[in-house]
């Protein structure tokens, strides 16, 4: 087909979403519900989710900006009854200073702090959602090229299909080559770290909180669970990480207990373990001609304060509000103005948390005496001032 006659049509889509991810899945749901049509391409179908297999060890911290978006959506109430853990209270605290903080939702007029939900329980309602709103899910699907032109995005498939649409939206994750495509750089560093993953039974229950201690290797993170056990999320330079995933059970669960200061009890019970390299990685912009980055193709960030994937369901929100007014308003919503709206806002805020985020990985990382007595004395200074408390609780929150 010439260009010429293929400009005369209007495109198949409005928007077609890469990636189908969490994040990905979101974003083509959210604009699915909004009005437009939307394909979701995806080189692999999600593994299906039952109630009746072991908790996924990938596991997220939903805020309630995250809860909002997924409930207006009419996903959040299966999740919820499928399998999650809500939790009220968060428990900070230094392994050398023994300085802690501590977050209740009590103290800023909510209920819960948040829901720890398993990965896969939430991408697969997601992908199940989307045929129910109309979206066209390719899947397998491999993006070999596009070409942005005058009024649309023409994807070049690696089946040889052809797909246009008005706006190209890449959620295809922190190496995601649709940004190298569009010729996006990024700019970041590898902590030399990965995150050791398991769940653990431990003697004294949960009590319905998430704890967090930082060690000079990097934070533990003991998250509960709807079955009454602990996702760990165990961040460990390279060599101890692999020296961890080859201990038996038996010892890492003394090791564990170690690490958290047995503030749970003894560790009673693990499952396998497996674990994720760690980097802070940031794309120079999100967007280009009929293009726009969310999630991790846009930010990849470490896990100590667990806002990886609220920050991307941040972003979908965002795009859905910017590209909504823009087509109600009847503009191009692909336009290079629209796109830079939602760009801006979203780089800044996110580029504000990570490197938030990266700053108290560097901090919580010293190990001389005067400055890990600094450090208590700050975190002490911190937790008796309630004004930024809740102002800390309500960003991490999304409210």
């Amino acid at each position: 087909m010439n260009a010429a006659v293929e400009r005369r049509r209007a495109p198949a889509l409005d928007v077609a979403v890469v990636g189908g991810g969490m994040v990905g899945a979101a974003a083509a749901l959210a604009l699915a519900k909004a009005g437009f049509a939307v394909a979701l391409l995806e080189a692999r179908p999600p593994r299906p989710w039952s109630a009746a297999d072991e908790v996924d060890l990938r596991v997220v911290g939903l805020a309630p900006s995250s809860i909002a978006l997924l409930d207006g959506m009419g996903v959040w109430t299966p999740i919820r009854d499928a399998r999650s853990s809500p939790y009220a209270h968060m428990h900070v605290w230094d392994g050398e200073s023994g300085a802690a903080i501590d977050f209740d939702a009590a103290d800023e007029g909510r209920d819960l702090l948040g829901h720890i939900v398993e990965n896969d329980l939430v991408q697969w309602t997601l992908w199940q959602a989307l045929e129910l709103a109309g979206v066209r899910r390719l899947c397998p699907a491999e993006v070999r090229g596009y070409e942005a032109r005058e009024d649309r995005v023409v994807l070049e498939l690696a089946d040889g299909e052809r797909l246009s649409a008005r706006l190209l939206v890449a959620a295809d994750g922190a190496a995601s080559p649709l940004r190298g495509m569009a010729g996006i750089a990024t700019r970041g560093r590898d902590y030399a770290q990965r995150a050791v993953v398991a769940h653990v039974a431990t003697a004294r229950p949960q009590q319905a909180t998430a704890w967090q201690r930082f060690l000079p290797t990097g934070p533990l993170a003991l998250l509960p669970l709807a079955d009454g056990r602990s996702s760990v999320v165990w961040s460990l330079p390279e060599d101890e990480a692999q020296r961890v995933l080859a201990l038996d059970d038996a010892a890492f669960r003394d090791a564990l207990g170690l690490a958290s200061d047995f503030r749970l009890g003894r560790i009673t019970a693990t499952t396998k373990r497996t674990a994720f390299p760690l980097r802070l990685q940031l794309a120079e912009r999100y967007q280009a001609e009929r293009f726009v980055l969310l999630g991790d193709a846009a930010h990849a960030v470490h896990p100590l304060a667990g806002q990886g994937v609220n920050l991307g369901l941040r972003d979908v929100a965002e795009l859905r509000d910017v590209l909504v007014a823009a087509r109600d308003a009847g503009r191009d919503f692909a336009a290079a103005h629209v796109l830079r709206r939602y760009a801006r806002r979203r780089q800044s805020a996110d580029t504000l948390d990570a490197r938030g985020f990266d700053a108290l990985a560097r901090i919580y990382a010293w190990q001389s005496p005067p400055l890990v007595a600094a450090r208590g004395l700050g975190v002490r200074l911190l937790d008796r001032l309630a004004p930024l408390k809740r102002r800390i609780a309500a960003h991490a929150a999304g409210l």
